[in-house]
């Protein structure tokens, strides 16, 4: 797995995560389901997550050259 498939999971985890402690312990983790989909969306814009520089760090391929190469048929 790339950096880009990690990221995905672990974003996915923490929404599913958040809202079921929303759902069972109180409604503020809303907020934190909240603050992920903002870094995400923020993302989207400057192609910069801190959630990938921490990957990166922990070695964690980054297959994105590969990827886009295997798209374009290069």
């Amino acid at each position: 797995m790339n950096v880009e498939r990690y990221l995905r999971l672990i974003a996915g985890s923490f929404v599913l995560i958040s809202a079921v402690l929303a759902w069972k312990v109180s409604l503020w983790f809303l907020a934190f389901i909240a603050f992920v989909g903002l870094n995400l969306m923020q993302s989207a814009f400057t192609n910069w997550c801190p959630m990938m520089s921490i990957l990166r760090k922990a070695g964690v391929p980054d297959d994105s050259k590969e990827i886009r190469s295997a798209e374009t048929g290069a």
